[in-house]
């Protein structure tokens, strides 16, 4: 039998250290009373009954699940606007506490479903009572308006057990591109709207 807790306390300890890392920078830009590209963090372990049905539909030998399921940790950062998103790449491209392994950018070149989030794979050393462990996780970095469809579009996989109905992916298409001119559109009042955030904090 295999011991599942001790199999997955590293990736609760990348995730756990990567969640107060990423708020200590948001924190940072606060403190210089600037915009922050982070507007809040969230972090999971893959639960167990999930990582054993992707090894399953992905043929992974037991062996090979730490190697092969890159997303075992994962973490998303949620920003207000699309350039915030790369600037909290280049942040993290930028630290010496990882090692980036793989970059996929869905929103230049979103999904079919009209999915868009910018994904990191990287390499996260963990200190454990047997020594040092390399452990990969998945960081996914987005707008809040990408979450919210992303939200709601998983739970429709979920429902659907990944069969949703040709109407509603056409409804989702036509949201996700709503949600993406929402997105340009507050770009365009960046300015304006980090001014106001900024006059709000100071009173």
């Amino acid at each position: 039998m295999m011991n599942w807790g001790a199999i997955l306390a590293p990736y609760e300890q990348v995730v756990d250290e990567l969640k107060v890392k990423l708020k200590r920078m948001r924190a940072q830009f606060e403190n210089e009373s600037r915009h922050s590209p982070i507007e809040f963090i969230t972090g999971r372990v893959k639960p167990i009954p999930s990582i054993l049905e992707k090894a399953e539909k992905k043929e992974i030998p037991f062996e090979y699940i730490e190697r092969e399921i890159q997303d075992i940790a994962g973490l998303r950062v949620v920003c207000q606007f699309v350039d915030d998103i790369y600037t909290v790449v280049n942040m993290l491209r930028s630290r010496k506490d990882l090692k980036i392994m793989d970059e996929r950018d869905y929103i230049k070149n979103e999904k079919e479903s009209g999915y868009r989030s910018f994904h990191m794979i990287i390499e996260y050393p963990v200190e454990t009572i047997h020594g040092q462990k390399t452990v990969l996780a998945e960081i996914q970095i987005r707008t809040l308006a990408m979450n919210f469809w992303a939200t709601n579009e998983h739970s429709l996989n979920y429902k659907y057990k990944g069969r949703i109905p040709t109407a509603i992916k056409a409804r989702l298409q036509r949201a996700a591109e709503a949600a993406f001119k929402l997105d340009e559109e507050m770009s365009t009042i960046k300015k304006e709207v980090n001014e106001a955030q900024r006059i709000f904090h100071r009173k």
